[in-house]
């Protein structure tokens, strides 16, 4: 749908996926396809080392900084994801957290040595809103939460709020639904299709920096307990699915208190793509 909408108004489209920012990762994570890239350029996939952090804060600068220099020359670009945090911080800003590197590298030691229970743990004492609403299995978001809070010394909740920055481009977000059976149904098969396609070799070549959180996502944490013998394939296999699921519903949530998206049947692509007509046609 994301190629559907660039190729309509001669579009870039902006991955807005947390994990296909990362070098060789692009079988675990479904990042677009050599054709895919061919019939429409993508920004911001496949362009990191997993060793490194980037946050949604370095994505929102680094794709604002972006969008200054495209708009120059285009009228339009798609952004595809993924990722709520990433798209919230194009579309809305972030308040500015607190950031230091020193808190992070020991939030980070104390999580290889800890686990990341006790992290979780220590959140859920200090700002027990935040801990409700973040995925407190996503390490990368319990560090930088603690991070805030610890910096701060005010919960990472308290920076967020419902005022959101004035962007110097209009945006319409559009959203595809299913029904849930048939996502169900859909991820077993996409699953079953990844695994097909060399994701078990993907994640050997990585599995030497199982430490990092690049890895640490659904699949990957699954595909390593496999390799180290910790399980046969089809309980690595079955665990991704109900994984998949689990996150797949958190998306789902998310994007459902937007009340700015306007949702369409995936089946109904053509009714998508007329809606952003319609809509790009009265904002020229």
């Amino acid at each position: 749908m994301g190629i559907k909408i660039a190729k309509e108004f001669n579009a870039d489209i902006i991955s807005a996926d947390s994990r296909q920012i990362y070098k060789g990762m692009g079988v675990g994570t479904a990042a677009p396809t050599g054709e895919e890239r061919k019939e429409v350029r993508h920004h911001f996939v496949d362009f990191l080392e997993p060793t490194e952090i980037y946050s949604a804060g370095d994505f929102e600068r680094d794709v604002l900084a972006f969008l200054d220099e495209y708009f120059k020359t285009r009228e339009v670009a798609v952004i595809v994801g993924g990722s709520g945090l990433y798209v919230k911080g194009v579309i809305d800003g972030f308040d500015n957290l607190p950031s230091d590197v020193e808190v992070r590298k020991v939030l980070n030691d104390r999580l290889e040595k800890e686990g990341l229970d006790s992290l979780a743990f220590e959140l859920k004492t200090l700002d027990p809103i935040h801990a409700e609403k973040i995925d407190l299995m996503n390490p990368q978001r319990v560090v930088r939460a603690l991070e805030v809070c610890l910096v701060s010394g005010k919960p990472f909740s308290s920076f967020h709020s419902d005022k959101t920055n004035i962007r110097p481009f209009d945006i319409i977000q559009v959203g595809l639904s299913a029904p849930r059976d048939e996502i169900r149904e859909r991820i077993a098969k996409r699953t079953e299709q990844m695994l097909s396609k060399g994701w078990v070799e993907e994640v050997e070549k990585l599995k030497h920096l199982a430490d990092y959180n690049s890895l640490r996502t659904v699949g990957y944490k699954e595909l390593i307990s496999y390799l180290n013998g910790d399980c046969t394939l089809e309980a690595a296999q079955e665990r991704i699915v109900i994984s998949t699921r689990q996150f797949a519903k958190r998306q789902m949530t998310w994007f459902n208190k937007d009340k700015r998206v306007v949702w369409f049947d995936k089946e109904e692509s053509e009714s998508a793509l007329e809606y952003c007509r319609e809509y790009i046609a009265d904002h020229e």
